[in-house]
């Protein structure tokens, strides 16, 4: 559909009953497999790929770095040929646009090329830190400097110098700096080992899964200890064929419209044993009095007749999911509290600040600390939601209207950072 600039969701008069949803493929996968093709020697096929503004920006930074990339007429079947770990001069600044994973996968990339580049990205990616990314790419011999206010893109890096050894990250912000350590280190000179300072790790599933995609591709890379992570230089990206999973994100609303709506959800194609994050809010929902059947290629979510229950939850291991448990949540008998979620304060928006003043506008108490949100219930009214050019925002607010009339989203079109189709699969419900 064609999205005007504020779009009214309908109510549902009962349940939902929706058994054949089908989500696209995960932004997190899609991106780390399209990095890692991008770097391997020969080519590769990669299926089920995402098509949204975060994984064109990826691809047209791989093309800026000589790589080949063919698309197929609906994006989601590519070829690449890879640049061998030999990324070409870009021409021009690498602009992410507003990709907060490809800023930091490609900051790292950036050490392989042999000569300068710059990255940088949008007023808002302005304002995303990247220093401790920076930081530890330093210490591994890179020569890579902030170049933006308080520790934020652009980044200008002079690339091709040797690099390796133990570095000490701080992954407490953010995984994604050592996702992007990780995905660059088989091009080492050296084995380079990464030490988790204080051993903290944020979002320790996302960093599994690049893991998991970096194996598939060649390297030998793993944790040695809860406290540290080794990657064997030498061993690096070989051309292959590679399936992306659905998108576990994404198919989060789709599981929070069952609890909300005491109905029935069933995501096709999505593996019940998915190590992705965000399948961490099954079991959330779960505890709140919903049923979930994980089954090898679907999964199953129905709401409680009798209502869902309030949860007090640590969400440090999948902050995506926070936003579609919030509102979740705001249908609960109870309160809820969300825990441990300072890293939302730097995603696309202030997550946790945005969170807390729409759900105040449909009559929810909601609060928000340094790192936590709390949600009491009251009845709700309509409201229109602002969405903050955060994709997930829009989302996960289109939620509310299911149940409360007079919802109305602002700027829904910025879905397609993720999805463009969402609110398409949305109205099918």
């Amino acid at each position: 559909m064609t999205l005007p600039e504020k779009l009214s969701i309908t109510p549902r008069a009962s349940g939902i009953d929706a058994r054949e949803v089908r989500v696209p493929g995960s932004k997190s996968i899609s991106n780390r497999a399209l990095l890692l093709a991008g770097l391997a020697r020969g080519e590769s096929e990669l299926s089920g790929v995402l098509d949204s503004d975060d994984t064109r920006v990826m691809i047209r930074a791989l093309r800026q770095l000589g790589a080949r990339v063919e698309e197929s007429a609906d994006r989601t079947q590519l070829k690449l040929q890879g640049v061998d770990g030999q990324p070409s001069v870009p021409q021009g600044a690498i602009d992410v646009h507003a990709s907060g994973t490809a800023a930091r996968f490609l900051t790292a990339a950036l050490c392989l090329v042999n000569g300068p580049s710059v990255l940088d990205g949008t007023e808002r990616m302005r304002k995303r830190p990247i220093v401790d990314l920076v930081s530890a790419l330093q210490a591994l011999g890179v020569d890579v400097s902030v170049q933006g206010t308080g520790g934020c893109p652009p980044v200008a890096c002079n690339g091709g110098r040797p690099f390796g050894g133990t570095v000490e990250v701080d992954a407490s912000r953010s995984s994604q700096y050592v996702s992007a350590l990780l995905q660059v280190a088989p091009y080492a000179q050296r084995d380079v080992v990464l030490v988790l300072k204080g051993g903290v790790l944020v979002s320790r599933p996302y960093v599994d899964v690049t893991l998991s995609v970096m194996r598939t591709f060649g390297a030998r890379a793993g944790f040695v200890d809860e406290r540290s992570l080794s990657v064997s230089s030498g061993a690096r990206y070989q051309g292959r064929s590679y399936q992306v999973e659905p998108d576990a994100s994404t198919a989060a609303y789709f599981f929070a419209a069952a609890a909300i709506t005491g109905g029935h959800v069933v995501v096709q194609d999505l593996p019940g044993a998915s190590a992705q994050a965000d399948m961490g809010l099954l079991a959330v929902l779960e505890r709140m009095g919903a049923r979930v059947v994980r089954h090898p290629n679907r999964v199953e979510v129905s709401g409680p007749a009798a209502g869902l229950s309030g949860v007090d939850v640590d969400m440090n291991d999948m902050p995506d999911a926070v936003l579609a448990l919030a509102v979740t949540a705001a249908f609960a008998k109870g309160p809820s509290h969300i825990r441990n979620v300072a890293n939302l304060r730097i995603k696309e928006s202030d997550r946790l600040a945005a969170l807390e003043t729409e759900l105040r506008k449909l009559g929810v108490s909601a609060h928000a600390d340094a790192d936590s949100l709390r949600i009491e219930p009251r009845p709700m009214r309509g409201a229109e939601i602002a969405t903050y050019d955060d994709h997930r925002m829009a989302m996960a607010f289109a939620l509310a209207g299911l149940r409360v009339p007079g919802v109305v989203i602002c700027d829904p079109a910025c879905v397609s950072k993720s999805w463009p189709q969402y609110f398409d699969a949305f109205a099918k419900l």
